[in-house]
């Protein structure tokens, strides 16, 4: 696999990478000078970072609660079985 890899990656000729990339800046551009297609706007990807991280603790507490209520119909369980134990 890995010769398979290294071989797809010698048959790429050396030129056409170059070609394909934009020339590096030498200083700071501030974004409003940027093209629209460069800019990347920071609210929805935050937005969506924040959505993602309340769903997944919202989800944990939930599966917390379910193994909570599990445990205690057990323990409820084994004490209603311990004092029908103790009456005979």
């Amino acid at each position: 696999m890995w010769c398979l890899a290294l071989a797809l990656v010698a048959a790429v000729p050396a030129g056409s990478v170059a070609q394909d990339q934009p020339a590096a800046q030498d200083e700071f551009v501030p974004i409003s000078e940027l093209p629209p297609q460069d800019q990347l706007p920071a609210a929805p990807l935050l937005v969506a970072a924040y959505a993602f991280v309340w769903v997944a603790v919202f989800a944990y507490l939930v599966s917390i609660a379910r193994r909570l209520r599990g445990v205690q119909q057990e323990v409820e369980r084994l004490e209603s079985d311990l004092a029908k134990g103790r009456r005979t």
